[in-house]
């Protein structure tokens, strides 16, 4: 190829942009842009629908939205007129064959190139089959300054129609991919071998540049990364950090590695990071950790307020918000009843003193009280059980939304998984609050990862070192202290028991007859599928929390309320 370049710097912008923030996102686009135009990139990529945010839902159904997304393209096309890098940034586009997720290329003062996503995924968390049209033909590579280009857009390359196999075909070089790929856990591990699958289909290196940051309930952790032509990482760039990198890539003249027959050289990435990705606990932490900092700070709350009441979920949720948005910007509330313990008054009071926030004591008797005397008519002849241990938990969540309203706090909820599962909690109670950072943890997973955070500080947190979570709180046993002497275990199965059913039956989506198989009562099991089916109606109204599981509530699983199956074996 005639004056063609023997090395290419291309800067991954891996960023936090905010759903519907157009002139937000375009600043930060073009702030990366200067940034890699010093490191001395030729061309910057960008993630999935970068300007609009991702995922925009049926924002995308708004002309007006869309119109707002095209002309920031137009704009920052505008801006390579400068002789610096050349971009590829992600936009929703409506054009004569539907509105497409789509990416311009834009280079010299212009845009030099459109391209539109193939394969739309509706599956799981996405759902762009409801608000894009399929790109309708694979368009080939672009020829940015003598090197030619293949971009398939994420699911592009996650199906099985063959875009990246077409493109090496058709003449590309190096594939560049821009993604919105959401994270649970262990899905770096997923990502690297669908890259390296469809490196072996093509013979080219592959670039896979994810979204940063929290959109609602999704966590987008970055961790953007190359395969070259040989099956081998390249480069890998953090993991829930914003970063722009520049990578660098040569010309190689020997033919190693171009299956395809159609490319006479490969590129070979000669720098970029290596950083180290977190293990497990690690990972889950500043997952949940990310997605209640974006959530508070993208919807413009000034702090929050959570009931801190001597237990691990409540605790664990403190040191997460004091991790997320500092000591200052987080209030606790303990509000003791009669069957409130003393261990629990001390545990909570050393947990707040520990972490440095405000620590407040409401009593709620008197609440309580007034609401048993106003139904004692009401209820005359009736025996006293759930229902009035349940006017404990909607005062304490009415005190908690008094407080939200009169300063502006959102209120952090606090139920894990286990519980949300089989509707271990009370609504417009417990389950009030505007976000949930442990939603999609299983019971067994907050005591590991409250033991983890007792030993480690995740990079970015704003909290203290040392132990943040006092050891009575881990090691007593659960309770919701709403009756004398109550324990978690005496309405529930044992946790690690309790959890493994659940991961069976919500992950899995294994039978009664295959959970019985591991070694499970088959009386517990059917029991716990009945809890989990009746306990819809209270998930639906549940406030939205971070996915770290392979199936969340909400976007993942979506179960009707009225069902009566059950699965008799």
């Amino acid at each position: 190829m005639t004056n063609a370049p023997d090395i290419l710097r291309i800067a991954v912008a891996q960023l936090n942009p905010t759903v519907g923030d157009v002139a937000g996102n375009l600043a930060k686009a073009r702030e990366a842009r200067a940034d890699a135009a010093r490191q001395g990139a030729d061309l910057v990529l960008y993630t999935e629908l970068f300007l609009a945010g991702y995922p925009p839902e049926d924002l995308v159904l708004k002309p007006s939205f869309l119109k707002a997304c095209e002309k920031a393209a137009q704009d920052f096309a505008k801006d390579t007129a400068d002789g610096g890098p050349g971009v590829i940034i992600g936009t929703p586009l409506k054009r004569k064959s539907g509105t497409h997720n789509s990416i311009v290329f834009a280079d010299g003062g212009k845009i030099i190139a459109e391209r539109y996503k193939l394969d739309l995924p509706n599956y799981g968390e996405f759902d762009e089959k409801r608000v894009f049209q399929a790109g309708p033909e694979l368009q080939g590579p672009v020829n940015f300054r003598g090197v030619r280009i293949g971009i398939p857009i994420c699911e592009d390359i996650w199906g099985d129609i063959a875009v990246c196999e077409t493109l090496a075909e058709s003449g590309a070089e190096i594939l560049l991919v821009p993604n919105g790929s959401p994270y649970y856990r262990a899905k770096i591990d997923v990502r690297h071998q669908i890259v390296i699958r469809q490196v072996i289909e093509t013979g080219l290196p592959i670039i896979y540049a994810n979204q940063l940051g929290g959109q609602d309930e999704l966590i987008f952790d970055g961790a953007s990364f190359a395969i070259g032509a040989d099956k081998t990482l390249a480069f890998q760039m953090s993991q829930f950090e914003d970063a722009v990198d520049v990578t660098t890539w040569k010309r190689s003249r020997a033919a190693a590695g171009a299956q395809s027959g159609n490319n006479s050289d490969h590129w070979v990435c000669s720098e970029g990071p290596m950083s180290k990705i977190p293990e497990r606990e690690e990972a889950d932490y500043r997952a949940c950790m990310l997605g209640l900092r974006d959530y508070v700070n993208k919807n413009g709350f000034k702090n929050v307020v959570l009931g801190l009441s001597g237990g691990i979920d409540s605790a664990i949720c403190a040191a997460l918000a004091v991790d997320a948005l500092g000591e200052e910007r987080l209030r606790t509330v303990m509000m003791p009843y009669r069957y409130t313990s003393k261990d629990s008054l001390k545990d909570a009071e050393d947990c707040a003193r520990a972490l440095g926030c405000r620590y407040d004591i409401v009593p709620i008797s008197e609440p309580v009280e007034g609401f048993k005397h106003a139904l004692t008519q009401l209820f005359e002849g009736t025996q006293e059980g759930i229902t009035e241990e349940n006017l404990q938990s909607r005062a304490r969540g009415t005190i908690l939304m008094a407080i939200s309203n009169k300063f502006g706090s959102m209120v952090v909820t606090t139920g894990n998984k286990s519980e949300m599962s089989v509707g271990y909690a009370t609504l417009y109670g417990d389950m009030n609050g505007g976000f949930n950072p442990i939603k999609d943890l299983y019971k067994m997973q907050v005591y590991a990862l409250s033991r983890w955070r007792n030993s480690h500080v995740p990079p970015g947190a704003l909290g203290p070192s040392g132990e943040v979570i006092p050891k009575n709180i881990i090691d007593k046993a659960p309770s919701a202290e709403l009756r004398e002497n109550q324990t978690d275990q005496d309405s529930l199965p044992p946790y690690p028991v309790l959890d493994d059913i659940l991961e069976c039956l919500v992950e899995n989506e294994m039978s009664v007859d295959d959970i019985v198989a591991r070694g499970h009562d088959r009386a517990t099991v059917t029991r716990v599928e009945h809890l989990l089916y009746i306990a819809e109606y209270k998930r639906r109204q549940a406030a939205p929390g971070v996915k770290i599981t392979r199936k969340n509530f909400g976007r993942d699983r979506r179960y009707p309320i009225t069902n009566r199956f059950r699965d008799r074996g």
